[in-house]
This record gives structure tokens, sequence and C-alpha cells, in this order.
């Protein structure tokens, strides 16, 4: 009797092992052999499910953002305002391995949606969710009495964004430079300015 899959189980092992042979070796250094090796699969057997190599790592950079939607959506459940803030500031900043691995993910993602249309708008929807979820929190700490007058909190809430995204940077980069606690005090920094 033929074995049944699990086609959706087999598209989710390869994406995972695609995150865990990226956070090792880079985008450049993954190559479709390693990750069906990494998967324990013939290097074929990874064409039926994803036909290319960026198929493949698209579909790696959405289940990250995903996860990390789900982690935020966890973590800010009960919360509004500065507290659901500062929530989801921590499931995105890497001050874990496991967020750090996904920073360079993320990071190694960007690189090749700089030059890619389709890419580079999968990249903009995240940012853009991230975006109108802050700026929500905002008017939350402001509906409290607990934000600064500020003129804009739409552009305020890229502004946070843009640090996270630039924390994700600064880790893969320099990750000795900047530890756990460092990216935590820079994010009370911040919130420290926007707070009466």
């Amino acid at each position: 009797m033929p074995k049944v899959v699990d086609h959706v189980q087999r598209k989710r092992e390869l994406v995972e092992s695609t995150w865990r042979v990226i956070a090792r070796r880079g985008l450049a250094g993954a190559t479709m052999r390693q990750i069906a090796e990494e998967a324990g699969y013939a290097n074929g057997a990874l064409k039926p499910y994803f036909p290319t190599k960026m198929d493949l790592l698209e579909a790696t950079f959405e289940h990250v953002y995903s996860s990390t939607e789900e982690r935020i959506g966890k973590s800010i459940e009960g919360l509004r305002g500065f507290e659901a803030l500062r929530a989801m500031c921590l499931e995105v900043l890497p001050v874990t391995e496991r967020l750090r691995d996904e920073a360079r993910i993320v990071v190694s993602f960007w690189d090749s949606a700089a030059q890619d249309e389709k890419r580079a708008a999968l990249a903009a929807v995240s940012t853009n969710r991230w975006c109108e979820m802050i700026a929500t929190m905002l008017k939350e700490a402001k509906e409290d009495g607990l934000l600064r007058s500020i003129p804009n909190v739409e552009s305020t809430a890229e502004i946070l964004v843009v640090f996270l995204q630039g924390s994700q940077i600064t880790a893969v980069m320099d990750p000795e430079g900047f530890s756990k606690q460092r990216i935590i005090n820079q994010l009370e920094a911040y919130l420290d300015l926007l707070r009466v």
C-alpha cells in the first residue's frame, strides 16, 4: 500500500529546515541540497512543493512573519496602550537566540527584496501591518492620558517600526555589541520619549 503523504506537513518541514539552514549559513549559503538534507529528503523531493529556491525562501519569510504575528497576538492579549506596545516590541526585537535567527532570515530576505518588486511587496505588507498595530496602541495610550503630545501618531508608529527593523539589522551585523540588555534599554528609552 503506498504511503500517504501529508503535503501540508511536508511543506512545513521544508520551510522549517530552510529556516534552520539560513540561520546557520545565511541566505547565500542555503542551497536546495542542504535544505533537503536538513529535512531528511532527497534533493529532488523539494521540487513538487517549491519549484525554485526563491519560492521556498518566500514561504520561509512568510512563515517567520506569520509566526511573529501569532506570538504578538498572544503576548498583547488583554493589554492596551504602552503595555501592549512593549509586549509587541519584545516579540520582534532580537533579544533571544531564536529571535536573532529570525532576524538573520528577515535581513537576508530584505536583501533579495531590494531587487524584486514581488518580494518587496511581501515585506511591505508586514511592515504596514506593524505600523497600523503600533498606531492603534499609541492611540490607546493617548485615550488613557499616557501619551505625550505628539503631532502625528502614524508617523511616530512608523519611526518605531524603523527602530524594530533597524535593531534586527544591527543584531545580525554586530551580535556582540548589541546585547539583549542594550536592545531593551534602547526600547525603554524610546518609550520614555513618548510617555507623559
